[in-house]
């Protein structure tokens, strides 16, 4: 229970009791909650789209889920998708990168990442039918909160100093929290959407995958800021993929 009060005081803005000032074994071990940190703002959004879906059209009903999304999170990863892109889009050497994202101010690059982003979710989460949204909503979350784990996990911070969001969730233990992230988004996926779920988190893992690496080719790693990015970017690969196969009618 405690590993998922840190990682719900850290990844929503629930009003939790304050508790004593956690130090970085605990952050590193709520890494464990963060797939059912997960689950749990994807079923508030299944129950959300439940209850819009039945007075809404489309386009609106989207555009209050993903605001939904934003709200949830208090816009912690739109933000570090912002100050990512301003930086990593820069041409820029990799500690001029670094500096760039770390300046609060939102640059051209962020702005057009942001925009794009949010048109990007309104409009694949407009394109699909209520009986499938309820799925992609509830999975969307989930890929969102494993990318976070698999991104700590799999590359290194790439700051020389201890600053810094994501600074405090590096250490030891993470591969057991990337078996459970897994292990737990694997078998949700195949409950909620069976073979396709499966297959839409599959892609959102490969895609964060990708991702990383081009941080590490561009920065040596991973920041607070990439971090976000990537939960933002395997949020957008699940209603991707679904929007696709409901396009083509396989689903």
């Amino acid at each position: 229970m405690k590993f998922l009060l840190e990682a719900l005081r850290f990844l929503t803005v629930l009003p939790l009791p304050t508790a004593r000032q956690a130090d970085q074994a605990d952050l590193r071990n709520s890494l464990y909650a963060f797939v059912l940190v997960g689950l749990l703002i994807g079923g508030f959004l299944a129950i959300l789209a439940w209850g819009l879906g039945r007075a809404l059209p489309a386009f609106p009903l989207a555009v209050f889920l993903v605001f939904a999304m934003l709200l949830v999170s208090g816009g912690l990863h739109m933000d570090g998708l912002a100050d990512s892109a301003d930086g990593l889009l820069s041409s820029r050497p990799r500690e001029r990168i670094l500096e760039i994202m770390r300046d609060s101010r939102v640059g051209p690059m962020g702005v057009m990442a942001v925009v794009g982003m949010l048109l990007a979710k309104t409009s694949m989460l407009a394109g699909i039918a209520l009986p499938v949204l309820y799925k992609t909503v509830f999975l969307m979350p989930l890929a969102g909160r494993t990318s976070l784990v698999i991104l700590i996990a799999c590359f290194p911070y790439a700051r020389k100093s201890t600053a810094g969001l994501g600074r405090a969730f590096y250490g030891g233990g993470k591969t057991g929290s990337v078996l459970v992230s897994l292990t737990v988004s694997a078998a949700a996926g195949w409950l909620v959407y069976g073979l396709f779920g499966v297959l839409a988190l599959g892609i959102s893992v490969a895609g964060t995958l990708v991702f990383g690496l081009y941080t590490l080719k561009k920065i040596g790693g991973s920041t607070g800021d990439t971090l976000g990015a990537g939960c933002e970017i395997s949020e957008m690969l699940v209603a991707l993929v679904v929007v696709v196969l409901h396009h083509n009618r396989m689903v």
